[in-house]
């Protein structure tokens, strides 16, 4: 199964869309303001659970936070858990909010 990303504004959410059925995988929804993403819920549909998608759903995600250039802010816990465990995202994460999320300070 193949499937692609599409970022559902009307309802705040990108969308992890089957590209056999056209049905929606699963979401994760955010809200957007002053250069800021904040990812609220992340959520896969229990025909498509246990596949992996999550992840790949929130890569795609915060590959396209860094392609605009908006900072992330994980309010949901598995986006916090995802960067935790990926730290190349974690730049994207305000430097002086990594605690509040659970992310390491860089060691220099």
């Amino acid at each position: 199964m193949a499937f692609t990303l599409r970022d559902n504004d009307m309802l705040e959410r990108y969308e992890l869309i089957d590209g056999g059925s056209n049905e929606v995988a699963g979401s994760v929804e955010y809200s957007i303001l002053q250069g800021r993403i904040s990812l609220t819920h992340t959520e896969i549909g229990k025909a498509y659970a246990g596949q992996g998608l999550a992840s790949q759903l929130l890569e795609q995600v915060l590959d396209e936070a860094r392609e605009r250039e908006l900072a992330v802010l994980p309010f949901c816990p598995f986006a916090q858990r995802y960067i935790q465990k990926h730290p190349s995202y974690a730049d994207l994460v305000p430097a002086q909010l990594h605690g509040k999320f659970g992310l390491q300070a860089k060691e220099t």
